[in-house]
């Protein structure tokens, strides 16, 4: 797979088939959950050797953020929770430029001041995350609700896990979204577990998704496992939203495979068995059972998706570890449009501090 700067083609960019997405667009975005996949498991790999300082993975869950990722169109704008690796990869992110963010080199679109994994890529329209919980759902209603007065023809979604429904930003969003029936997609990746928490004991509701009821617009679940269900779900959604009818939610039904992220241990609250009877539905191992059915590819085919998506990574990764690192006194760019003096004051001292050490070197 050759690394892309634009948006590869995807079942959005022409009318999908009555019955379901192609077997073009299942296979393209499988060797787009491929990617996410290998991309995933050597970051964290990456994280214990020292080399990134942080990381949040996606393992199981590639088939809802792709199937997501395949219904949106490029004008409309995604605002993500922090593993949304595969949402930006459909969206045509080069794989470079997540890893300059996730390592902090001089090529870091967010110039060191996002911790890793907390991405940000203005041209895919794909808004910076942050780590406090659910506060990316009333950022896309309010820019859903700005594009509305401005007759914009497009929608917002936000990406959120299951533990954000219970956020204040989570039912402050809906409300808003239902009253003034805002063209937002919720997209919740209901992982089972929020950190350490199971759903079970953070809220009584059936389903997360009927919560949207309250609010005064439809809330779906769909088989997260499933990349053309989540096609199909989005799909709907977006054309709710673009023709004025408002809002949906959608939970989406997954499995983490692995740690909330590089900071928790799952053994301390879930068992292996729990994980290997996850591992049963995995996403990728399901759409290559339906691909090989649909005689799509074969296995020699399969291993060359791999073996591409690996070597995408290596080379992107050494292109951006061989990349310098920041300059330290960019920690004062783009704080004030006029710094204050006590900034001025600060800037000299850090320039003499570096001056000091390049002249000891």
């Amino acid at each position: 797979m050759a690394e892309t700067t634009s948006r590869p083609k995807a079942a959005s960019d022409e009318t999908p088939a009555p019955g379901g997405l192609s077997s073009d667009h299942l296979l393209a975005a499988y060797r787009w959950m491929v990617l996410a996949r290998v991309i995933d498991e050597r970051c964290l790999s990456l994280q214990r050797q020292g080399r990134i300082g942080f990381y949040a993975p996606l393992s199981g869950q590639e088939a809802a953020q792709v199937g997501a990722a395949f219904a949106l169109r490029p004008e409309d704008w995604v605002f993500p929770a922090y593993r949304e690796l595969a949402v930006a990869l459909v969206r045509g992110v080069p794989v470079r430029l997540i890893l300059d963010q996730l390592i902090g080199n001089s090529s870091d679109l967010t110039r060191g001041t996002q911790m890793p994994n907390h991405f940000a890529f203005r041209a895919q329209n794909f808004v910076s995350a942050s780590s406090p919980i659910g506060t990316q759902i009333t950022q896309a209603v309010g820019a859903a609700m700005a594009a509305q007065r401005r007759n914009d023809p497009i929608a917002t979604i936000a990406f959120f896990g299951d533990g954000a429904t219970s956020s204040n930003d989570f039912h402050a969003g809906m409300n808003f979204a239902g009253v003034f029936r805002a063209p937002t997609i919720f997209f919740c990746q209901n992982n089972e577990w929020a950190i350490s928490l199971p759903r079970e004991k953070q809220t009584m509701s059936r389903t997360l998704a009927q919560k949207a009821e309250a609010y005064g617009f439809p809330g779906i679940v769909v088989d997260g496992d499933d990349v053309n269900a989540v096609y199909h779900a989005v799909s709907d959604a977006r054309r709710r939203a673009v023709s004025g009818e408002g809002p949906t939610l959608i939970e989406a039904q997954v499995y983490r495979f692995g740690p909330h992220s590089t900071s928790d241990d799952p053994r301390r609250y879930r068992t292996d068995a729990q994980v290997a009877a996850a591992r049963e539905r995995d996403p990728i191992q399901l759409l290559k059972a339906q691909l090989v059915s649909m005689r799509a590819f074969d296995d020699a085919a399969d291993q060359q998706i791999w073996e591409t998506a690996r070597a995408t990574l290596a080379s992107a990764l050494e292109e951006a570890e061989k990349t310098p690192p920041l300059d330290p006194r960019t920690l004062f760019d783009n704080v004030f449009a006029h710094p204050t003096p006590q900034l001025e004051a600060e800037r000299a001292y850090q320039e003499s501090f570096v001056t000091e050490r390049k002249e000891g070197a």
